[in-house]
């Protein structure tokens, strides 16, 4: 069974289950399915708008897409959401993404 599939079925028995959401979105990413990751990393940040990890793939995401204004607005989304968390080396990891894309 490859990856994908496996956190699927993961996910049945498990949906509301963030980390797999997430890594079923990496897994996506890694076979060229960008809607699908995009559709994934979404859905796990209207529901966990805390899970800090994602918001910084999610904008790489529509960075390498073209949708740099969404991008941007879902790096300053994280960064927010860093610094509420207090999560200060993903703070620097968006706001450096971030000043690259907006420089």
């Amino acid at each position: 069974m490859d990856r994908i599939a496996l956190l699927r079925q993961h996910l049945e028995a498990s949906p509301d289950d963030q980390f797999l959401q997430h890594a079923l979105a990496l897994e996506l990413i890694k076979a060229g399915d960008d809607a699908g990751a995009r559709a994934r990393f979404e859905g796990l940040l209207s529901k966990d708008p805390t899970y800090v990890g994602s918001y910084y793939h999610l904008a790489k995401l529509l960075e390498r897409n073209g949708h740099n204004d969404e991008a941007i607005a879902v790096y300053e989304r994280g960064m927010d959401a860093a610094r509420a968390a207090g999560d200060r080396k993903a703070f620097g990891e968006l706001r450096s993404a971030y000043e690259e894309l907006t420089m």
